[in-house]
């Protein structure tokens, strides 16, 4: 019955602006996103290490003002005309001709083109000139590795998603042992709530220990 009553409680994953947690690796940032229209030229490159929080924060932007989320890969133009519009990882490769007129694009009244990218737009392919020169001039946000403040922030959000509550000892116990990414986060949580779901076990700092030390032998042993 516990099994059943936490897994029908837990919540849908959101990207909804209130829920991404503010710190000091993030906080300029997300002032800077929250800035748009006024975005120089309006575009802005959002630049961040991976589990850093940037997809959070550029969907939750996306969201918030109706912008179209497109594909790196093959962009719709047609629809970049009509509004702002968010594309991600294009560190990892865009058409340069479509990437150069979204650039353009951005400058239009109404619209506004949000990218994302694991480092800044100097590094990223271009072998068209002008395109080059557009990335060379793009506003720049950047996301820092998450902070304490943050990844406990987070560890918080991720435990009320699953209707858990442990008590405050394991916070400051997962942060100095965990690894730090969001996605580091989200996996320990994960872990935590599927051994003491199966144990029928509350998550306790014991659990944390036992779970980070891979003992899964012994779920049943207290200190």
């Amino acid at each position: 019955m516990a099994r059943q009553l936490r897994l029908s409680l837990r919540r849908p994953a959101a990207y909804a602006r209130d829920e991404f947690v503010v710190g000091g690796s993030n906080a300029q940032a997300a002032a800077t996103v929250d800035a748009w229209p006024a975005w120089p030229g309006g575009a802005l490159a959002l630049v961040g290490p991976e589990g850093s929080g940037k997809t959070h924060l550029a969907r939750a932007w996306a969201q918030q003002h109706r912008a179209v989320v497109l594909d790196r890969g093959s962009p719709d133009l047609d629809a970049a005309a009509r509004g702002p519009v968010l594309v991600e990882d294009v560190d990892r490769g865009a058409p340069d001709e479509a990437l150069f007129h979204l650039i353009n694009l951005a400058a239009r009244d109404g619209s506004g083109l949000l990218l994302t990218a694991r480092k800044p737009p100097a590094g990223w392919p271009a072998a068209l000139p002008d395109l080059r020169s557009r990335l060379n001039a793009l506003h720049v946000a950047e996301i820092e590795p998450p902070d304490d403040a943050v990844l406990e922030g987070v560890l918080r959000k991720f435990f009320r998603d699953r209707n858990i509550r442990p008590p405050e000892e394991v916070y400051p116990y997962l942060l100095r042992r965990m690894g730090r990414s969001i996605p580091d986060a989200q996996e320990i949580v994960r872990r935590l709530d599927e051994a003491g779901d199966g144990e029928f076990r509350p998550v306790t700092r014991v659990l944390a220990r036992q779970i980070l030390e891979g003992d899964t032998q012994n779920l049943d042993l207290f200190e």
